[in-house]
């Protein structure tokens, strides 16, 4: 595979290629969130098939999340520089890997391993923090809101359509093969490689070249951020997002059980809540560069947090499932574009992948306290209620802390993305 940067992939595509663009990063999301996102239809067979509990395996998921978190970071520092086709070669071969091995693990070791390890990093190679930043830095600054809401709502169509495929798989040759058959499926997005090639190093060297700046290195460009309080803020809340959306795509079908209603229950609501967030992603990624993009995140976490309040005091039926699950996929992941957002308008492209890949670390360590919390809480009490009293509490605070962040750029952060 050739990934030489040139300086035709660093620059704006042309008005045919942008769509082009576009397919390779959602496609690519699409395919390694929709798997990520059904695995927890397979964690009541784990267990039947291990017996190592629920409390166990939830550990690998969470493990998982949080790996998948650290990994985004160093994944984004290295597509930054050597390029980002590379990057997305070895993650989509490792999720494949993780999730065709995954059925052979007959110890917690092995699931943290396979899940937690191959899949979660694979995953967080070829996720949102590099492709984000591919989009960020390839289409022209008008449209970047919308190019990344299309991108973020490939992760939700890939929610949407993987779970009832995971569904039919189970169904017709069992929940083993049928997570193999998963892995291979990933395979699809290796096409997206020579689409997105190339890095925003060039981009910043030709920039800082004809400003006659000098680039910001990798340890300045964090140190700036960490020092920036919005972005602190901002990262802070994406950790409550990560709680919220991982407690959801791990828990949700033992939500429904404990509910007492049918499996398969589980598996439209996680698809509903896939279908809702390509609305929600597409809507917030229209409406990025129209409203204050804080106060679309503080919106979208208060929103949570009711909608959680009413779930709990409503009747447990199939149709307050699917209007709750509705509603959750509606604000599910639609946070990302404003959250890439205010990173390139506080930093411009440069180090983007690796900024946003610090911001999405803190989303994931929410996410294995989502998780593994889920899980623990379930073993000890049989219920979800004090998961989810924590998560209205959470998002309370997460749309409260939104408000301080500035959006306008610093001159110091315009000057060095200039």
């Amino acid at each position: 595979m050739n990934d030489k940067t040139t300086a035709a992939p660093t620059t704006p595509v042309a008005r045919y290629a942008l769509w082009l663009v576009l397919l390779a990063a959602a496609g690519t999301f699409a395919l390694t969130m929709g798997v990520r996102q059904t695995m927890g239809l397979f964690l009541s067979s784990l267990n039947t098939s291990t017996g190592l509990g629920i409390g166990s395996i939830s550990l690998a998921f969470a493990f998982g999340q949080l790996w998948w978190g650290l990994t985004q970071p160093f994944a984004g520092a290295v597509a930054d520089r050597i390029g980002t086709g590379r990057v997305i070669f070895i993650g989509v071969l490792l999720v494949a890997l993780g999730t065709i091995i995954t059925p052979l693990m007959t110890t917690t070791a092995g699931l943290i391993f396979a899940i937690g390890v191959l899949a979660a990093g694979g995953a967080g190679m070829a996720g949102p923090s590099v492709l984000m930043a591919a989009v960020t830095r390839m289409v022209p600054p008008a449209k970047r809101g919308l190019a990344t809401g299309v991108v973020n709502a490939g992760g939700s169509f890939g929610q949407f359509a993987m779970a009832p495929i995971a569904i039919a798989l189970m169904a017709g040759v069992g929940w083993a093969s049928a997570m193999q058959w998963l892995g291979v499926l990933i395979l699809l997005a290796l096409p997206a490689v020579f689409v997105l090639k190339g890095n925003s190093n060039l981009l910043a060297a030709q920039s800082a070249a004809a400003s006659g700046t000098k680039p910001l290195t990798a340890r300045q460009a964090i140190g700036q951020a960490l020092a920036t309080p919005s972005y602190r803020y901002l990262s802070l809340g994406f950790l409550v997002c990560g709680f919220h959306v991982a407690f959801l795509a791990t828990h949700l079908p033992g939500v429904v059980a404990a509910c007492g209603l049918p499996p398969e229950i589980g598996g439209w609501a996680l698809g509903v809540i896939g279908l809702f967030n390509i609305v929600g992603s597409l809507a917030m990624g229209w409406a990025v560069g129209r409203w204050r993009m804080k106060s679309l995140l503080a919106l979208l976490y208060a929103t949570r947090g009711i909608a959680v309040l009413i779930f709990l005091l409503a009747p447990k039926t199939p149709a307050v499932m699917m209007v709750f699950a509705a509603v959750m996929g509606i604000t599910f992941l639609s946070t990302v574009p404003p959250t890439a957002g205010l990173v390139a308008k506080m930093f411009g492209p440069a180090n983007m992948a690796m900024l946003f890949g610090v911001v999405m670390l803190a989303h994931q360590v929410g996410g294995f306290l989502g998780a593994f919390l889920g899980g623990y809480v379930f073993q000890v009490t049989g219920s979800y209620d004090i998961v989810w009293y924590i998560d209205i509490a959470l998002a309370a605070g997460a749309a409260l802390i939104n408000l301080p962040i500035r959006e306008p750029r610093p001159a110091l952060m315009a000057k060095a993305a200039a």
